[in-house]
């Protein structure tokens, strides 16, 4: 249980794991769906915390150049739907909160634990991790990975 408390990041070059969770309005969203663009996976602790408020607006605030690079975010943990939504709204995220209840996907990714562990990951356009760390790294070394 809980292994990736222990466990490092799933490391560059490896398949990111496939998976599929529903994000605040209940829209399915699935990786292999995405196959052809930059995904980020932003595993964080919990809406409205001061760190992860910090982390989300960050990307926030570097929408125009992350989506003009063609990549999509994701912020992941395992709050309501409810609360995500009310998270999203308040701070103006353009992107989706998945819920990621039972921290399934966590697992997958290596970010489980008590509390989700911190941690950003970045999808090439073939499905393989091209980025991984945990905290919160700038958005200036994602857009660099994604080149």
């Amino acid at each position: 249980m809980w292994r990736g408390w222990l466990a490092n990041v799933l490391p560059p070059g490896t398949t990111a794991p496939e998976f599929s969770l529903p994000d605040e309005t209940g829209r399915w969203v699935r990786l292999s769906a995405l196959r052809g663009r930059s995904v980020v996976l932003v595993f964080y602790p919990g809406d409205e915390t001061p760190g992860c408020r910090a982390q989300l607006c960050e990307f926030r605030d570097k929408w125009a150049q992350l989506a003009s690079r063609g990549m999509v975010v994701f912020g992941i943990n395992p709050q309501s739907a409810a609360s995500h939504a009310r998270f999203r709204q308040k701070h103006g995220f353009p992107f989706p909160l998945l819920v990621d209840r039972g921290q399934q996907v966590a697992r997958r990714y290596h970010a489980d634990g008590p509390i989700v562990r911190r941690t950003v990951y970045v999808i090439g356009p073939d499905g393989v991790i091209r980025y991984a760390r945990r905290g919160r790294p700038p958005v200036e070394e994602l857009l660099q990975a994604a080149r």
